[in-house]
């Protein structure tokens, strides 16, 4: 509830700021875990902005539908060749605040024992949005207001509030932004950022996936390489399954639960020895896209690690890198990353994530026109699995050694491409489960649009990671209006 209120008084200072800067500015020429009850994500990793999602934000790198790769020129940001070092503000014509009106609404299609009722998502949300160019600089500003009907709450969410400049062939950017990177779909072995998963399974646009982060980013170009470092003084952890809306497999209680109170991770505090690190390289040799990768923070959803088995963040070191061509008619990328949780080297306390390494291929390409077809394999391999069977207190329950997911997606754009329909398919030859997403999106003009779809879950046993969810599978509905 403090951070509510403290998010509501930004709002309405930017608000007071804005308004008297925009009355000063001269008028512009033309007038945006183990298992603890918690579930850990693994690799389902942050959802890459499917054709209907729209991101216009340079800096968030998520794909959109015509790259579902997310992330494609990696030497070429949006920043380097932005007008920035003229005098006048530059605004649009008509209004500089954009941004929307929505409605969403989402169902299951049976009532959750657990949580107790049949709504997942019922939802107004209004967005504000406006970009300044103050000489060299640029501020960008997203901001949400969401009244929330299944939950009974009124929640600010302050998505974006970032200062940025060029210096030369550096880019810094400071404040509230989105961060991404890697080359998977919708499996992100690399990006380390915060992510929204109860979002990603209700049916919120995929922009939610994304969860924005307190950081301080600085991209640099050079002949060699290019450079990409972000600190993050401020730790924010996923938007984790904790109960309150969903339900999940509980491997203490046996089966599947909603907590109540819903469960709560105590966060690292704010110290210069807890800011997370992350790390790129990259660089274009001949059309294949490199780089390597690195991160030092914490995971970011909780494992019962605290004093008295309390709820905490263990911390988390890894190293990756990535591989992205074409071949054929189509798109290759390759991807690896190799984890080390700090807090337990040897693998023998079952509170904490064991070491792991995870390996992706994928392809995509137009089968036929407007058809484009993706596939991907991706291998999650436990370290020192014996160890974790052996002083685990459900050895029953802990995940695979080496646990397989196979990827695809379908879309089909038609109408002249105003109609996008997509499926998202995550099956598991090791787990037997599987999790569906069906979405057809509809814009009717420059102003209004509409999307519905599924989240589909399905396996053999309730303590697979998909098969959890099998009581939350639900159909969802959104009606939008721009200005």
């Amino acid at each position: 509830m403090k951070r509510h209120f403290l998010l509501a008084g930004a709002l309405a200072a930017w608000f007071v700021v804005s308004a008297q800067v925009g009355q000063a500015a001269p008028a512009a020429s033309g007038a945006r875990n183990p298992d603890t009850g918690v579930t850990q994500t693994s690799g389902v990793q942050g959802d890459e902005p499917g054709p209907e999602a729209r991101d216009e934000d340079a800096w968030d790198e998520a794909a959109s539908g015509d790259d579902a790769w997310g992330d494609t020129d990696w030497g070429d940001d949006d920043w380097e060749g932005d007008e920035w070092e003229e005098d006048d503000w530059e605004e649009p014509a008509g209004s500089p605040w954009t941004g929307f009106v929505e409605l969403a609404y989402g169902q299951r299609f049976a009532r959750d024992p657990a949580v107790g009722r049949y709504a997942t998502l019922g939802e107004a949300r209004w967005r504000i949005e406006r970009s300044w160019a103050p000489g060299a600089n640029r501020i960008d500003f997203r901001g949400d207001a969401v009244g929330d009907a299944v939950l009974g709450e009124f929640d600010p969410e302050l998505r974006e509030l970032a200062w940025g400049r060029s210096f030369g062939r550096s880019d810094l950017r400071i404040g509230r932004q989105v961060l991404t990177w890697g080359t998977g779909d919708l499996l992100f072995l690399n990006d380390l950022f915060p992510k929204g998963w109860v979002s990603f399974f209700i049916g919120r646009d995929d922009e939610y996936l994304k969860q924005p982060a307190n950081a301080i980013r600085v991209t640099t170009y050079t002949d060699a390489v290019n450079l990409d470092l972000v600190a993050m003084p401020l730790f924010e952890s996923d938007e984790y399954l904790d109960g309150e809306r969903l339900s999940f497999f509980s491997p203490q209680a046996g089966m599947i639960v909603a907590p109540d109170p819903p469960l709560e991770g105590d966060e690292p505090s704010a110290s210069l020895s807890n800011t997370e690190w992350a790390l790129r390289a990259f660089r274009t040799l001949g059309g294949n896209e490199f780089a390597v990768y690195g991160f030092s923070g914490f995971y970011h959803q909780p494992s019962p690690v605290g004093p008295g088995g309390s709820l905490a963040f263990p911390e988390l070191q890894s190293l990756g890198a990535s591989w992205r061509r074409p071949l054929g008619p189509g798109l290759f990328n390759a991807e690896v990353s190799r984890y080390w949780s700090v807090d337990d080297r040897a693998g023998t306390n079952p509170s904490v994530p064991n070491d792991q390494e995870r390996y992706l291929v994928g392809y995509e390409w137009e089968a036929v026109t407007h058809l484009t077809v993706g596939f991907q394999a991706y291998l999650e391999r436990t370290r020192d699995y014996d160890a974790l069977l052996a002083n685990s207190p459900w050895p029953q329950f802990e995940v695979e050694e080496n646990r397989w997911w196979l990827t695809n997606r379908l879309t089909w754009r038609t109408r002249q491409e105003r109609v996008i329909w997509s499926l998202f398919t995550f099956y598991s030859p090791t787990d037997r489960d599987y999790y569906l997403r069906p979405q057809v999106s509809w814009r009717w003009d420059d102003h209004w649009s509409l999307a519905a779809g599924g989240n589909l879950f399905g396996g053999d046993a309730d303590h697979t990671f998909f098969n959890q969810f099998q009581d939350d599978s639900n159909a969802w509905v959104r009606i939008r209006f721009n200005y």
